[in-house]
């Protein structure tokens, strides 16, 4: 199956915030096994080409973390980094884009409206298309993806719609709806998972999730108002697009019965206590069959 690497693992600010005083970022502010980039994915068919599952603010210390990830000594300029798979357009997703513009060769792949709103930003026009073509993922369509030099990678991924928002610098002027997706990787015969936002589980994803070898889901909070009891923000999980990890209509419960062999979050609020290796969250999780990895946790 597809080897991923987890280049970070939490919702946008990381672990800790620059800004936040919250007890989860004042304790990773001196515990570096709390401290997070924010969520990113390496995935690879053989272990030497890489695609990345979105590409974070973080991106030059996620992939400076990263020997997988570096340049083969052999060459002045080179990149394992074959591609970037987006899967909506919050900035969280797209910003570490501006950081792959130093001449390297890749491809872009994402949802057309994620698309749409790259073109529409000029400041994106430092990956020129010439060097750096953008490829449409239309829902239900698999896509075999290819290295910069068109040889196959062995790698497919196919794009599905979960329900969601748009990116919240859109809200008001687009409709609602419609931005987020998941991704299927295949290889080898067998299926990898990447749920990074969500806000239900369907019955048509869970029909999708069932029997998976792995998936990645969407952590980002323990309870739907956990950010407005701590004081952080005014906003529920749901309003935000995002399904909690605990109670009767989350995560946890909406999975257990699917068969999944590997169940992993990511995308995880710095406000979620699950962060905490000693917290009861934590290991009500982990008695769940829940994973939180640590930047540089390796799934296969």
């Amino acid at each position: 199956m597809p080897k991923i690497i987890v280049l970070g693992v939490a919702a946008g600010g990381g672990v800790p915030q620059w800004n936040c005083n919250c007890g989860i970022c004042r304790a990773a502010r001196h515990d570096p096994g709390l401290q997070s980039g924010q969520a990113s994915l390496a995935v690879s068919a053989d272990g030497r080409h890489w695609f990345l599952v979105n590409a974070s603010p973080d991106l030059r210390a996620q992939v400076t973390a990263t020997p997988a990830l570096h340049p083969d000594p052999a060459h002045l300029r080179h990149t394992p980094i074959a591609g970037v798979v987006l899967t909506n357009a919050e900035v969280d997703a797209v910003a570490g884009l501006l950081s792959m513009r130093e001449g390297s060769s890749f491809g872009i792949w994402g949802p057309p409206k994620v698309l749409g709103t790259l073109a529409a930003n000029p400041i994106f026009g430092v990956l020129p298309p010439d060097r750096v073509p953008r490829r449409a993922l239309s829902p239900g369509e698999a896509v075999d993806l290819p290295l910069p030099d068109g040889t196959p990678s062995g790698l497919t991924v196919e794009a599905f719609d979960v329900p969601g928002k748009v990116a919240w610098y859109l809200e008001g002027a687009a409709p609602e709806g419609g931005d987020t997706v998941g991704l299927t990787f295949r290889a080898r015969g067998r299926t990898a998972h990447v749920v990074t936002a969500c806000a239900r589980v369907t019955p048509d994803l869970a029909e999708r999730l069932r029997g998976a070898d792995t998936v990645f889901f969407d952590g980002t909070l323990w309870t739907d108002d956990e950010m407005i009891r701590a004081g952080l923000g005014a906003k529920t999980g749901q309003r935000m697009g995002h399904i909690s990890i605990s109670g009767a209509d989350g995560s946890i419960a909406a999975l257990e019965p699917l068969g999944i062999r590997q169940k992993i979050f990511i995308h995880v609020n710095n406000s979620n206590p699950v962060l905490r290796p000693d917290s009861p969250e934590r290991m009500a999780a982990e008695a769940a069959g829940w994973i939180v990895p640590q930047a540089g946790s390796t799934f296969s």
